[in-house]
């Protein structure tokens, strides 16, 4: 369990009230509107114990910066390799997947996470 902390609740409803997968310095620039005297190093700690206990998800995209979900239900997420924007995808069921991928692996297989990268809709258009 994790002790209560203003700030810290600060920084996950604004998790839970955006879809945009927003980086560390985004949701800093966020809640210091709420916290003013917040720092940066302050919003990367609590961002790092709400994902390591579960609460939030972190999205490694390859391309910079970690970004962050507020919502831990199963879905998927799209990655822009053009623009590195994050995306929800709905669920992809992967039938067995674990079980499957155990077969050929000597350990205990706990959880899985699909990405799909390619490149968005915006970044398309903007090419064209």
């Amino acid at each position: 369990m994790i002790k209560h902390s203003r700030q810290r609740e600060a920084i996950l409803a604004d998790l839970r009230s955006r879809r945009d997968h927003p980086t560390a310095d985004m949701v800093y620039e966020s809640v210091r509107i709420i916290y003013p005297n917040i720092s940066l190093g302050t919003v990367y700690r609590n961002l790092s114990l709400l994902a390591d206990h579960g609460q939030v998800l972190r999205i490694s995209t390859g391309m910079g910066a970690d970004h962050f979900d507020g919502f831990t239900n199963p879905h998927n997420h799209f990655i822009c390799r053009h623009c590195g924007k994050v995306s929800d995808m709905t669920y992809v069921a992967q039938e067995n997947i674990i079980e499957n991928a155990a077969k050929s692996f000597d350990g205990l297989l706990e959880e899985y996470e699909l990405q799909f990268f390619g490149i968005c809709k915006d970044c398309l258009s903007n090419n064209k």
